[in-house]
């Protein structure tokens, strides 16, 4: 278990709203952190104001699918809102990537059959079975812009994706005051490759908190594409991880050794 003020006196930038990632301030908060909300970006409707996201709710309803597999929980919750309640042949499997979006598909009455260990598209490509003869259809809902390895890896194993796009990441507009908190923080805890972007476009990368955090090795590959180093990845993609990962790389040892260049890569040190 953390210990109570582990983070205290120590400043972590949030980059997403308080709206999508509460339990993550909230539990910085609690380990006496000084927490710098600096939502770098925003959530929108798809282009066609979720047209396609509602006919695909209709299909599902209607056992037009094998599967439904989504890779966030932003994809969920607005794919659970426009099936409004409606009941889903029993035939119809689901799959989620990550404890947090299988958790919010269960709570929408669809546990998934299929969660991968790792939390990442690829994971779930692999792990995905192959058509067995029957239903060979699969809905995936997602977000505007996602990585090229979901689909392929479906379709080598002999499905037929129709992908809708349930929503978009947009820039944020933090308030001023948040930014220049930001660029004065000890860490910042990175949650997915949009918000690394957004956020060295927005503080300048020598700005960017010395200490650096990512929730997994997909947000890690951007961090390094984009110039900076991660001092602690995640040991596990979820918030609890996320919260772990902060507390290690803030630790005096790790923080001491990544001041200096944006962090030494200590990827996963002191977790299990």
């Amino acid at each position: 278990m953390t210990p109570s003020g582990s983070l205290a006196g120590r400043s972590v930038v949030v980059t997403r709203t308080r709206a999508q990632a509460s339990s993550l301030v909230d539990n910085l908060a609690a380990l006496g952190a000084t927490v710098v909300e600096l939502p770098v970006i925003a959530i929108e409707d798809p282009i066609d104001g979720g047209a396609g996201l509602a006919e695909a709710a209709d299909r599902v309803a209607g056992g037009a699918y094998a599967w439904v597999v989504f890779t966030s929980t932003n994809a969920v919750s607005r794919f659970l809102a426009v099936l409004g309640g409606r009941a889903v042949p029993n035939g119809t499997r689901w799959a989620a990537v990550g404890a947090a979006t299988a958790r919010r598909l269960s709570d929408g009455g669809f546990p998934p059959t299929l969660v991968p260990e790792v939390t990442i598209s690829d994971a779930l490509a692999e792990a995905f079975p192959r058509t067995g003869g029957t239903g060979t259809r699969v809905l995936f809902p997602r977000a505007e812009t996602v990585r090229e390895v979901l689909v392929p890896g479906l379709e080598t194993k002999g499905w037929k994706v129709d992908e809708v796009v349930a929503y978009r990441t947009v820039a944020g507009d933090p308030d001023p005051r948040s930014v220049v908190a930001a660029r004065a923080a000890d860490a910042v805890a990175f949650t997915s490759s949009s918000t690394v972007e957004r956020t060295v476009d927005l503080l300048g990368i020598g700005a960017v908190p010395p200490v650096v955090v990512s929730i997994g090795p997909v947000t890690s590959a951007s961090v390094r594409t984009h110039g900076l180093n991660v001092t602690v990845e995640a040991g596990e993609s979820t918030v609890d991880g996320l919260v772990a990962a902060v507390v290690v790389a803030l630790s005096p040892d790790v923080a001491s050794a990544a001041a200096p260049d944006n962090g030494s890569d200590v990827s996963g040190a002191g977790l299990p």
